[in-house]
């Protein structure tokens, strides 16, 4: 494909000048709409094609043209980043649905965006299924009252200790904010007390019966095990297994998987690419590997990980990658590489083998 004014797919040198308005309009219609129908089917190169396409014909339409393809965008597992980019830097009316659905946007570029842009795009990231403590430790420092109601009643965002703080602070005078923060579920023991003290007569009430609640819930483990099950998938269904699975093979051909690509994957947050990197690596099934790496017990993956050699600070790094950023607390990481450090290669190697005996049997 050539760099200059034409591409495999738009000569924009015809695109140019005030008569070119409306076949901008359509093109970059018809170039959206054609990659929403086929991303999950275009190669790797096809999607930079795309990509490089459509980043220069957003910013040659008007608001209303960007809208659409950002509506088109939104939902997709695959999508060109630098224009998906712009689109979240966009006015909010081009933003909005790339804020709240997208997840080819990366934790870096929402951090970005609620730390430069306006009150509706944090409104809008707020809205978003899953938002890392990072994220929202953004949200409730700049945004308004609004933003920090939709992130304290939001189940699938994560707040760090500070973030908690702030919002039981701004709860004081917000009876909202307190009716949200009391019924999220990742209420720490301080937390409770700390908003028993601001919160009025009713949350009162419903924070004192916490305690019942949770107990009453540990009668029910056959449900908290589906419960569980349909949590992984939940977390899976977001990423794009095929496509990475069909990376790794391709990188394969060309050079040894070591664990310096699967830390290259890790730093950039690309989870679907990094359990197929181990999935290689572990010489195993890409659901295998990818169950490993989402469940809350990450014990499983520490056998393996240690069977097949990785490195103690390759492991702590997978622990902070995908659905573990969100699932794993410190503590929980911290005891798993206590885990991982007293671990030995034999050991592990005898527990994989007496698991793939149980399959086989």
């Amino acid at each position: 494909m050539s760099t200059g004014a034409k591409t495999e797919l738009v000569n924009f040198a015809q695109l140019t000048g005030e008569g070119g308005k409306g076949r901008r309009a359509e093109l970059t219609r018809h170039v959206a709409s054609l990659f929403a129908l086929t991303s999950d089917r275009c190669s790797d190169e096809q999607v930079d094609i795309y990509d490089s396409v459509l980043s220069r014909l957003v910013e040659m339409v008007e608001d209303e043209v960007r809208v659409f393809v950002a509506q088109q965008m939104a939902g997709l597992r695959r999508g060109p980043e630098e224009t998906v980019r712009k689109l979240a830097a966009d006015t909010i009316e081009v933003a909005e649905p790339i804020l709240i659905r997208s997840t080819v946007l990366r934790e870096t570029d929402l951090i970005k965006v609620a730390s430069t842009k306006t009150n509706d795009h944090l409104f809008a990231i707020a809205q978003r299924d899953i938002l890392s403590s990072d994220v929202t430790d953004v949200l409730v420092q700049r945004g308004d009252l609004s933003v920090k109601r939709k992130v304290a009643g939001n189940s699938g965002a994560k707040l760090s200790d500070t973030g908690m703080r702030n919002l039981i602070s701004e709860a004081s005078a917000d009876a909202s904010l307190q009716q949200y923060l009391s019924d999220r579920p990742d209420l720490a023991d301080k937390h409770i007390q700390a908003l028993v003290q601001v919160a009025g007569e009713e949350v009162r009430r419903k924070l004192t019966m916490q305690g019942e609640i949770i107990e009453a819930s540990r009668l029910h483990e056959a449900r908290q095990m589906a419960e569980q099950r349909m949590s992984n998938q939940y977390w899976l269904n977001r990423y794009d297994f095929e496509t990475a699975r069909a990376r790794v093979l391709s990188l394969s051909k060309k050079t040894i998987i070591t664990e310096s690509i699967l830390l290259r994957f890790a730093s950039e947050d690309r989870f679907a690419e990094v359990v197929a990197c181990f999935a290689w690596m572990a010489r195993c099934g890409i659901e295998e590997a990818s169950l490993w790496l989402v469940r809350p017990d990450p014990q499983p993956f520490l056998v393996v990980a240690k069977a097949v050699g990785l490195s103690t600070s390759a492991v702590s790094a997978l622990l902070t990658v995908g659905p573990w950023k969100h699932r794993l607390s410190k503590k929980l990481r911290a005891l798993a590489m206590r885990k991982y450090e007293t671990l030995t290669p034999s050991e592990a190697r005898k527990m994989v083998a007496h698991w793939n005996n149980k399959v086989a049997s």
